[in-house]
This record gives C-alpha cells, sequence and structure tokens, in this order.
C-alpha cells in the first residue's frame, strides 16, 4: 500500500463517522431489550434444571458484549452526537457490563494512539516483549510472561482479575473526574447487584450473573486479544511508527459468521476502527465495504484465528509474531554472544 494511499484513507472513512440517532436508539432496544429477556428466562428456568440455565446464561453473554460495544462507541463519542448523551448512555452500560467509564475511556484513548509502537507500551494493551527483550529478561521476568500469555490464566483467570481488581480501582494519577466515575460505577453495581439478591436470593443470582459475567469476559479479552495479536501483524518503533499502518496493518479483519459480527457489534472490522474511532459500529461494515484498501487488510476467522494462542514474541527483525520454541533460534546466539564476551573478559583479566 502506498503512502499516498494510506494518506487519502480516513478522508476516504470520514463519510461513515456520523452517529445516526435513529440506528443508535434501535441498537440500545435490540440490545438490552433481550439482555434483560434472557436473564429473566434464566431466572425462571432455576426451576427446572440448571443445566437449562447455563446455556441460556452463554447466549445473554453475547448480549452482554454487544452492550459493551455500544458502551465502547459511548467512550469514543462515537455512537450518539451529544457528548452528554454518550457519557450517560456509557456510564448505564459501564455499570450492566462492569466497567467504569471515564477510567476506560482515556485507557482506550492511550491504546489508540500508541497501539503497535514498541516504545509506548503498557497502557491498555495486552503486554508483548519481543525476542530481545524475553532473551534480555530475568528468570522471573519470563517465568511472569508466560504465565500472562498463557491461555488459560489469560482467559480463565483474566476475565475475574479484570472485574473484580482492574476496574474496581482507579490507576495512580487519576483525575477527579475519572475518580468519581470509577466510584459511581461500584456503587451503581453493588446497589443493583444488592437489589437483585433481595429479589431474587443471593444463590439464585450468582448461578445466572457469575457464569454470564465470565464468559461474556472471556469472549471479550478474546476478541481484543485476537485482533492485535496475528503472524504478520505490524510494530514499531516511534521514529518509523505510523497511526495509519498501526490501524491497517497492526488490526486484523476478524471475518464472523453474520450472526456473530451482529452479536459483537462489527467489532470484527478492527482496522476500520482504529483507522477512524468516530465511525460508530453499525457503520464499520460500511466503510469497509467502501473502502477497497481496507479490504485488504489481515482477514482472519474463527479456525485461523486460533493460531494466535502460539504466537509469543514479537521478532522484531523478521516482522512477525513467533512462538517460544522459535525464540531458540536466536537465544543460542545470545547465549554464544554472552559466552564469548565472559570469555574474552576472563582471558583479558588472566592477561
Amino acid at each position: 500500500m502506498t503512502q499516498s494511499t494510506l494518506s487519502n484513507l480516513k478522508k476516504q472513512v470520514a463519510p461513515y463517522e456520523k452517529s445516526n440517532t435513529k440506528a443508535s436508539v434501535k441498537q440500545l432496544l435490540n440490545t438490552i431489550g433481550p439482555l434483560l429477556l434472557l436473564w429473566y428466562a434464566a431466572y425462571l428456568s432455576l426451576s427446572v434444571s440448571y443445566w437449562i440455565t447455563l446455556p441460556i446464561t452463554f447466549i445473554a453473554s453475547g448480549f452482554v458484549i454487544r452492550t459493551f460495544i455500544i458502551f465502547h462507541d459511548c467512550c469514543h463519542q462515537s455512537f450518539f452526537k451529544s457528548r452528554r448523551a454518550n457519557e450517560i448512555i456509557g456510564t448505564i452500560t459501564g455499570i450492566l457490563t462492569l466497567f467504569p467509564y471515564q477510567q476506560w475511556k482515556n485507557s482506550h484513548s492511550i491504546h489508540h494512539a500508541t497501539s503497535s509502537n514498541l516504545e509506548k507500551r503498557g497502557t491498555g494493551d495486552m503486554w508483548v516483549l519481543t525476542v530481545d527483550e524475553y532473551a534480555a529478561s530475568s528468570l522471573l521476568r519470563r517465568i511472569a510472561y508466560r504465565l500472562y500469555r498463557n491461555p488459560f490464566i489469560m482467559f480463565g483467570l483474566g476475565p475475574i482479575f479484570l472485574f473484580l481488581f482492574t476496574n474496581r480501582f482507579n490507576t495512580k494519577g487519576a483525575k477527579r473526574k475519572e475518580r468519581i466515575s470509577t466510584y459511581l460505577t461500584n456503587v451503581s453495581i453493588i446497589g443493583l447487584y444488592a437489589f437483585m439478591c433481595s429479589a431474587i436470593g443471593w444463590q439464585a443470582f450468582v448461578m445466572i450473573q457469575a457464569p454470564l459475567v465470565f464468559v461474556a469476559g472471556l469472549l471479550g479479552i478474546w476478541l481484543f486479544y485476537v485482533q492485535h495479536q496475528f503472524e504478520d501483524s505490524y510494530f514499531e518503533n516511534e521514529d518509523e511508527w505510523s497511526y495509519v499502518k498501526a490501524a491497517v496493518d497492526g488490526s486484523s479483519y476478524y471475518k464472523l459468521p453474520k450472526l456473530l459480527q451482529w452479536i459483537t457489534g462489527n467489532i470484527g472490522f478492527h482496522h476500520v476502527h482504529h483507522l477512524s474511532p468516530k465511525v460508530p459500529n453499525y457503520n464499520l461494515e460500511k466503510a469497509h465495504n467502501a473502502t477497497p484498501p481496507l479490504q485488504k487488510a489481515t482477514t482472519i476467522t474463527i479456525s485461523t484465528s486460533l493460531q494466535s494462542l502460539r504466537f509469543r514474541l514479537w521478532d522484531e527483525q523478521n516482522k512477525t509474531f513467533v512462538g517460544y520454541k522459535n525464540k531458540k533460534q536466536v537465544l543460542p546466539n545470545q547465549d554464544k554472544q554472552d559466552s564469548l564476551g565472559n570469555n574474552l573478559k576472563v582471558r583479558k583479566s588472566v592477561i
């Protein structure tokens, strides 16, 4: 893709950045409505069999994902034209999905501004080490990294840690508005959960809400993970980093079946979203189809996306993700260099 093409991409996508109030309200109704109905159906099914309840909660978790996409758009000020409306709906959907509006809005903005920039990692993104960084890391850091990237921990403990800890506390240096937003979200969640427990009993509430939230969290982390962790992704140092290339080459097009695409709010068109966060989710596919260069973005499917579980380290030299086994091609050389250096030091000291 030429530089002129890259520079014109944002202009081509600009017409799709306008939100549509009617479309936004419609999406609210066909998302929150089914979520509440499914929750109630799950409660009624408890009197029949928990094996009926669980599948209902799994389906409901899909609508939690869809609710999160509305929250996500509000954080980008793209769901409604009104900033106030985005803040109100964003706060409410944040309570439903257990995300503090201002905190996540701020960290996610940093993610968009620094995505694929090797010198600005650490906020709103997945922990990624390069092959050389891993080679130079201490044993303790390597163990921590391996644990973090382990699928059972990332997708098993990850949702629990995210909902109970990361989203519940303010970051160091958070401004007053962000702190208040987090407190408001936490108090609202406690109030809502206390009301539900008193209304139907805490056991029934936990039996429904726990699997629903866990599955939604697992799927949410997976979606975020897979759309930046693919073999020929894009990472560069600050002096060579490009926002447009990071969007188009560093974010994938996750081609999902139509039903899953609808449930996930078109977030599979992640390359379009990163190019222009102002495009509301219901316009992402339109922008993709109307912009031929965007159709050349890396396309992954459910089956091919599973390969990303093998990608652990970013190889700066070959511009690709590799697994831990591939690192051996580099680490032995590193070890030889270290050994050679140590031998030279010993010889010098002897001389």
